[in-house]
Formats: C-alpha cells, structure tokens, sequence
C-alpha cells in the first residue's frame, strides 16, 4: 500500500523472554531475586488510590531532590525518566544530533543500535579485545558521541575510572554517556568525574540493584545545562513520564541504604561462588561484576545447554550473534536458585 512508503521502519529490540510457569527458575533478564526495600511494599500497601485520579508531579520533584541526596549532587544535575531505557532514548534524541557516527562496542547493550536506527542517527561500533575490554583508542576518532555501559551487558565486563576517563577527556566536543545499570554489583561508576566533565551522562537504574524492575525508574546525573537540554526534550514529549506510585515508591527504596546494600552484597557473594562451580564444571567467563555471568562452554555448544535448560523450566539468555553465539547470559538468582541450575548442568554435562 501506498502509506506504508512512509511508515519508519525498524528492528525492534527483541526483549528477554517472560514466562509465566510455576516453580520455573527464571534467570534471563537480570532481574533482582530479591524483593524490593520492607519499606516500599509497606508504602505501596498503605498508598492513597484517591490521589491516581490526578496528574502526578511532571518535575518528580520528590524523587529528583532524593537522588541528589543520595548522590551529594544538585538537583538540578538529576533527570528521571521511566526506567533507564527511558533516559537513554531521551538522551539520544536530546545530543546525538551531528550527523557524524555515534560510537559504542560491538557486543554491548542490543537497544543502542535499534535507538540508532530509530531516530535516524550515523552509528560505528568498535570491537572489544579478545578479553572483552573498550580498546580506548577506538575512540579517538571523529565521531557524534559515545556511550558505553560499565560493567558491560552482557560481558559483564568492568573498566577502571582511569579508561573512562581517558575516553571522556578524549571526546569533549560530544556528550559521552556511561550506562551504569549494573554498577552496584561490583563496578566503578563515573559520578566522581562529573566535576571535570560537563559533557558526561551517567545513566543508573532501580530496576536491578533496587529490585524494581516492574516500576520503572530510571536515572541519569549530569551538569547543569546536560540535564536542563534534557527536560526541554522531555517537555516537548511528554510532561508526565513518571506515574504518582513509582515517585512515592523510589523515594522510599532510597531510604534504606541499609537494605539496598546487603542485597547487592549478597548477589555479589553468590555470583562468586558460582563462578567457581562453573568453572569446575569447564565453564569458562570473563569476571563479571554484574549481577549475571557469561558463560561458555568449549565441549558444550551454548545453544544446546540453552534448550536442554528451557525444556527443565530453567531461563538464561543466549544470542545467535557474532562473538557472542557460543556464551549464555546466566542473571545471579537466590542460592536455592542457583543450587537448582548448578544441580542441573553437573548431570546434562555429565551425559553431554
């Protein structure tokens, strides 16, 4: 037809699958095992439904001023959106705008290529070494802006402060936005560079380490003018992005510092000491510091231990994709979970 001519087409990001079975072990979308902060379900619980009749607050002034508490940064240095899929795609629309190449790993986050695609924005990925690091150089290249997460998805790969760095300082005429959606587990964030740079982003999320995932919140901190670019976009989108629960609700799992930490200390425990099983297992992975391991097997191809896992209601994550097609992306779940998984591969390896 006609008007399909002047449709925008585009390859959507294929998101992990989402089964619903009991008792399955769902370990592929890097989801949190744990429940969310007492005190956010206690809230919710206790939440006025009277007040959903009206607009919540377009500023999300709660939530904003909580974070830059948190942070020990201004408020005006915060944007939220919702979750940090959000942010990232208002970020791409916001400076990504030179018409030159934007630049970010060849195996890394799947949506940046399809936000990419779908504002219609120059693209060049740079290969990672064959240890799976950002080789610095790679982006000392004209370009229209960078971004990279840190740790990685779906290595899991963590760079030092000093790598990140040199990137930012080698790129001061673009916005270089670092993705820290699992940096709670282990990594470096960037926030302490924010003071030097005025161009850098630093993008989190309540999804993993926060275990609100079904919310969607998400974050970035920034200079002053980043952030005020950033809202002028969002107002000429949308005024009210962040539904009333989820403010009240983000403010209130940033409260209990307490929790917030023994949960991202014990998914860090338990990745470590799965790391050793698979390893014994004849697993290898580069070391993760994410709240997931990715893992490959040199006698086992990856798809096949993916089906036999699918089939015994067991979910991690697996790509048919160059460099990537022989690693499965395992999410850290509880011990009994993962007691469960490790149970299962010693008696598939032992029959493979």
């Amino acid at each position: 037809m006609k008007w399909e001519d002047n449709v925008r087409k585009v390859v959507p990001y294929a998101a992990g699958e989402q089964p619903n079975k009991p008792n399955m072990i769902k370990l592929n979308t890097n989801e949190c095992p744990y429940p969310p902060a007492p005190g956010v379900g206690k809230l919710a619980a206790q939440m006025d439904c009277e007040a959903l009749r009206l607009y919540p607050d377009p500023d999300t002034t709660l939530l904003v001023n909580a974070l830059a508490e948190y942070y020990k940064v201004k408020p005006e240095q915060v944007f939220v959106g919702v979750g940090s899929d959000d942010v990232l795609a208002m970020a791409f629309l916001t400076f990504f705008n030179s018409g030159q190449p934007i630049l970010f790993p060849d195996v890394t986050y799947s949506f940046y290529d399809v936000w990419a695609e779908l504002y219609r924005i120059p693209y060049q990925t740079c290969p990672l070494d064959e240890e799976w690091h950002i080789r610095t150089e790679d982006y000392r290249q004209p370009n229209g802006g960078v971004i990279f997460p840190n740790p990685n998805a779906p290595t899991g790969v963590s760079e030092s402060l000093d790598t990140v760095e040199e990137i930012v300082r080698a790129n001061q005429d673009v916005v270089v936005i670092v993705d820290e959606a699992y940096v709670d587990f282990g990594g470096v964030s960037a926030l302490p560079l924010l003071e030097k740079y005025e161009n850098l982003l630093v993008v989190q999320t309540f999804s993993k380490s926060r275990a609100m995932a079904g919310m969607r919140i998400g974050f970035c901190i920034g200079s002053e003018k980043l952030i005020r670019y950033l809202n002028d976009v969002k107002f000429s989108f949308n005024s009210y992005t962040m539904n009333y629960p989820a403010q009240l609700l983000g403010v209130e799992a940033i409260r209990d510092d307490a929790y917030f930490k023994s949960v991202t200390a014990k998914i860090a425990e338990t990745r470590e000491r799965v790391k050793e099983e698979l390893r014994q297992l004849g697993f290898r992975f580069p070391d993760s510091k994410a709240n997931f391991i990715f893992a490959s097997h040199d006698k086992v191809p990856a798809e096949k231990i993916f089906k036999a896992l699918r089939e015994a209601d067991i979910y991690v994550r697996y790509w048919n994709k160059p460099r990537i097609s022989n690693f499965l992306r395992i999410t850290i779940g509880t011990e009994e979970q993962m007691d469960c998984l490790i149970a299962f591969l010693k008696r598939f390896m032992a029959n493979s």
